[in-house]
């Protein structure tokens, strides 16, 4: 079998080789590892990342349409309903983005992070600006975050496994 830079490497220890009964433990703590790598994977497929682009896609599209119908009942300032429409565009958009980028989890992590820093406090600053003032520098810190998904997609070419 080749190895590649998606194939795990486990070494035995030199004190495994030499005593069973650290071979043992050293065989129980793969195990242990084996099983959480395996709850990781399930957590971060394809499938998860394919349902969480659908899912962040469908709210883009709800609180879009909310942004241009519902939200000008209740807020008049022409800049919040910009920043509202800027928050719906980069939501959609990048949920686009995470269904092609499903094969990769760390570009897929990031951008579902950073959808949710930057859009949401987006919204939530246009909802009521005075209440989720803290939530002001959790905007560039989101839009880093999806920043840095594409440059994981650049640089990764889906290589990276959990």
């Amino acid at each position: 079998m080749q190895s590649d830079e998606t194939t795990p490497l486990i070494l035995p220890t030199t004190s495994a080789a030499r005593n069973p009964q650290a071979a043992d433990s050293a065989s129980s703590e793969h195990s242990t590892k084996s099983r959480s790598r395996k709850a990781l994977s399930v957590i971060m497929s394809a499938s998860t990342f394919w349902k969480a682009g659908a899912i962040y896609g469908a709210a883009a599209v709800g609180l879009g349409a909310f942004g241009a119908h519902g939200l000008k009942r209740r807020i008049t300032d022409p800049a919040k309903i910009d920043n509202w429409k800027t928050a719906a565009n980069y939501q959609l958009v990048h949920s686009v983005v995470l269904l092609m980028a499903r094969e990769n989890p760390a570009a897929s992590v990031l951008f579902i992070t950073g959808m949710t820093m930057f859009s949401g406090s987006i919204y939530a600053l246009t909802l009521d600006t005075e209440r989720f003032r803290w939530m002001g520098p959790v905007t560039p810190l989101g839009g880093l975050c999806l920043i840095a998904g594409w440059l994981a997609m650049a640089f990764t070419k889906g290589r990276v496994r959990f």
